[in-house]
């Protein structure tokens, strides 16, 4: 009786140890490239180069946009940024990515707007070229423009 006693415990031992194992497990990485530069164009705002970084959940993505050559015109307050990113899809359309996250910024820091949420599904190939960011700040609707192509490449959705 206590062997079985014994060999029931190890089994639920080794059964814990293996779900606390898949709970800790790195989560895979659905979408390709993780990270894309472009160069925008902000109109009488300025331009430059900017970092987009993708992550993927499912149907849930993020995309956040950080550039040191775009900077804030004026101080601004953490989440007070109202953006939405939108791309174009190889498929045809666009995919929005839209949310108030940024960290507050001093007048003349960089600029950083995200993690924007949006929905794609699998096999969605999306590019920055064609689509456009909008950032609405005390009202006032700035709108940035890729230049061309994203690099490396499209980000493509598992």
């Amino acid at each position: 009786m206590t062997g079985k006693r014994i060999r029931t415990g190890a089994v639920l031992a080794v059964g814990a140890l293996a779900a606390a194992g898949l709970a800790f497990a790195p989560t895979a990485v659905a979408v390709t490239p993780q990270s894309a530069t472009i160069t925008a164009d902000c109109g009488a705002f300025g331009g430059g180069e900017a970092t987009l970084t993708a992550t993927q959940d499912g149907t849930a993505a993020t995309l956040t946009l950080t550039s040191t050559a775009i900077t804030a015109p004026i101080a601004l307050a953490q989440d007070s940024i109202t953006s939405t990113l939108t791309l174009v899809k190889a498929s045809g359309g666009t995919t929005a990515f839209t949310g108030t996250k940024n960290p507050a910024m001093a007048a003349g820091d960089p600029v950083t707007v995200g993690p924007l949420s949006g929905t794609v599904a699998s096999g969605d190939s999306l590019e920055t070229y064609g689509g456009s960011l909008t950032m609405t700040v005390f009202g006032i609707t700035i709108t940035c423009t890729a230049t061309g192509p994203q690099s490396p490449g499209p980000f493509v959705f598992d």
